[in-house]
Parts: structure tokens; C-alpha cells; sequence
């Protein structure tokens, strides 16, 4: 178990194991405040990297220290189960070990925080074995998939899981319509950006001969539309066709790419240096009903860029159309075409899109404001 180094609030509570009920089943409440997974692996040098200057805050951390919580990556969950954890890697990978890890400490914490459904649906599946458990906190990133809604409705999870954090409109209303959870059980929050480092200050912008766009990310990217949008037109294009979170190829990958538009990948802090020299951020999505896009946005938007972006089903919750970005139709090369036109002719409105985006973010999305939301809905009603 990876702990945080925190300080510890008094709580008159700690120490005493009580039962309620909540969501039609037994909750036990342990000693322990909180259990956060990470689906991933720490790296043991991200603190340092953070306190460079060289990456922005990790969610994890923050939420950590907002819980008390002790954070279990994959490694740490591995090393907990032993043969049995192999045995279940096999079966079901690195997610389906975390899960068992978690299941096996339950009663050392009052809640447990599962990072995503990948996570939470299995440890939900396992407490039905259970007589009594601790709260169940889960981040819902899509839950509309028909094998996963299936087998919420089959188990009828949403018993085993008392909150469902989500961030868009379509999944929240999914949860409640399709899934059966209460309206009080589903929490839509603002996903989250560090406005502390993504922030135009730390950028100075370099020359440029003509003005420069750029897009990020790969999921439910449509760049085919973007190329065809930018195709001759008198600016340059840099596509980072990359994502730490996605396990999708490119869409990027296969066209004719004309000469005013290069693909290449960054990281993070050269990601910043690239936000800061463009004029401002495309965001092509193919339709979806879940947040595709939602890091780029966010991360553009912190540093003071207009965002063009697909009005999709799930896009729907971050950007209000003409005063903190421009919606285009997904698939629409010409409208793509005209709003990237009408930014490049009108600075001015760039401009006062990118200032307005970036006080939306520090309201209502920056780190430190999504981890003590969070730590609101841990400590529930």
C-alpha cells in the first residue's frame, strides 16, 4: 500500500466500526478512512518530477491527501494477493487484481474509491460475497457499453455501489434511466485540470511566420475531418496524437496529410510550451456519449486558448457555445473549416474565449477544487 504523506484529521469516529444502511445493502464502516485505487503504476519519482515544474499535479495525490486516503496501484495489489492475484491476472488483468486486493482490505477503511468502472465493477461484483462492506465509491467514465451496462443490470450493482461519480449529462442520465440508481446515488462533476501549471504564464510564445493551431489526444479523435478542414489553408497544424490514458491507434494514422500539418508526440511539459505558441485548440471528436476530449479541453482552456470542439452527446458539459469556445457539428469539415476561419480573422474573440475558459477552470475545475468536491461526496449525506 502506498501511503501519502499527510496530516491525519481528528476524527472522534476513527477507531469504531458502525453499520448502516445504504443502498439496500449492509455498509460496515472500519477504522480506516479511505481506500483509493489507481489504475496504473506510481512512479515512485512523480513528487519530484511535480516539484520540477516538469508535470502538473497527479489527481491521485490530491485526492489523497483531500480523503486521507491510502492509495493501491497495480504493483502494490500484485504484491497484496500473491499466487491468488497471478492466477486472477490471468483471468482478468491487472484491473480484476486490483479489485481483489481491495476486496481483501475492506475492512480496514469506511470507503472505498474505485479510479473507474474497470476497477469498481469487479470489486462490486466480489462484495456480493461479503455480508458487510464499506462504502462503495466509483468514477463512472462510461458506463454505457452494452457488456458493462449488462452486467450492471444482471448483478444489480447498483446495490453494491452507493455513488457513482460521473462527468457528463449522458452518463449520468444513463446511469439513472439504464442502470437503476437513485438521482441521489449519481454525482456529475466537472472533470479536473492543475490551473497551477497549466497556466500561460509559464509559456513565453516563440516567432512564427503564420499563425498555428493545434489538436491533442487520441480518444474518439476525428482527424480525418480536421486534415480535411485545414487542407490549404494558410496556417500551420500540430496534431500530438498521443494520450497516457488511451489505448486507441490513431485516426491520424493512414491519411494524406498535406504540408501544414505535422503529427508528432510531446509531453507533458512540452504539451505546455506547444498550447502557448498556438492561437488556439481544435478538438475533432467522432459522436460519443461520454467525454471524449475532456483533458485537452480543459487543459486549453487553463492556458487562456480558445477551443473549437464537436458538439457530440457526450461534449456537452464543459464549453457553453460563443463565450468560453466554438461548437461545430461532429463530422462537419465545413463548419470545422469555417469556425478555425473565423478564430484566425477575429483574434479579439479568440482572445476573450481563452480568458473566459480559463476563469471557468479555475472555478470550477482546478485540482484543489475537484479533489475537496470529492471529498464532499466521500463523506455523504
Amino acid at each position: 500500500m502506498t501511503s501519502i504523506d499527510r496530516p491525519i484529521p481528528t476524527d472522534p469516529e476513527r477507531g469504531r466500526s458502525t453499520t448502516v444502511a445504504a443502498s439496500g445493502s449492509s455498509v460496515e464502516l472500519g477504522p480506516g478512512p479511505a481506500l483509493l485505487t489507481v489504475s496504473g503504476t506510481i512512479d515512485p519519482g512523480v513528487q519530484s518530477t511535480i516539484e520540477s515544474g516538469r508535470r502538473p499535479r497527479a489527481d491521485y495525490l490530491e485526492m489523497a491527501a483531500a480523503f486521507g486516503a491510502d492509495v493501491i496501484d497495480y504493483p502494490e495489489a500484485r504484491r497484496a494477493t500473491g499466487r491468488i492475484g497471478r492466477l486472477v491476472h490471468r483471468l482478468g488483468g491487472d484491473d480484476a487484481v486490483l479489485a481483489l486486493a481491495c476486496f481483501r482490505r475492506r475492512r480496514r477503511y469506511r470507503t472505498v474509491f474505485t479510479d473507474g468502472e474497470q476497477v469498481g465493477i469487479p470489486y462490486a461484483v466480489l462484495t456480493w460475497l461479503a455480508r458487510r462492506r464499506p462504502r462503495h465509491v466509483m468514477i463512472g467514465h462510461v458506463l454505457s457499453p452494452r457488456k458493462k451496462a449488462l452486467i450492471h443490470r444482471l448483478l444489480h450493482l447498483q446495490r453494491r455501489i452507493d455513488i457513482v461519480v460521473v462527468y457528463a449529462q449522458a452518463q449520468r442520465a444513463f446511469a439513472v434511466d439504464q442502470l437503476g440508481y437513485r438521482p441521489d446515488q449519481v454525482v456529475l462533476t466537472p472533470f479536473m485540470v492543475d490551473t497551477a501549471f497549466w497556466a500561460p504564464e509559464h509559456v513565453v510564445p516563440t516567432g512564427r511566420p503564420r499563425p498555428m493551431i493545434c489538436s491533442v489526444g487520441l480518444e474518439r479523435r476525428d482527424y480525418p475531418t480536421l486534415v480535411d478542414a485545414v487542407r490549404d489553408l494558410d496556417v500551420d497544424v500540430v496534431v500530438a496524437a498521443a494520450s497516457p490514458w488511451s489505448k486507441r491507434s490513431s485516426s491520424a494514422s493512414g491519411i494524406d496529410i498535406p504540408t501544414n500539418v505535422e503529427v508528432r508526440s510531446f509531453d507533458q511539459f512540452e504539451l505546455r510550451a506547444l498550447y502557448g505558441d498556438c492561437a488556439f485548440v481544435v478538438v475533432p471528436l467522432e459522436e460519443t456519449d461520454f467525454q471524449a476530449g475532456i483533458t485537452t479541453i480543459l487543459e486549453a482552456m487553463s492556458m487562456a486558448k480558445a477551443v473549437v470542439c464537436s458538439l457530440t452527446v457526450g461534449q456537452t458539459d464543459t464549453i457553453v457555445d460563443d463565450v468560453n469556445g466554438l461548437y461545430v457539428p461532429p463530422g462537419d469539415a465545413a463548419a470545422l473549416r469555417s469556425a478555425i476561419e473565423r478564430l484566425l480573422a477575429e483574434p479579439e474573440l479568440a482572445d476573450r474565449l481563452g480568458a473566459a475558459g480559463r476563469e471557468w477552470c479555475r472555478a470550477h475545475a482546478d485540482i484543489e477544487v475537484y479533489a475537496s468536491d470529492l471529498r464532499a461526496t466521500l463523506a455523504g449525506p
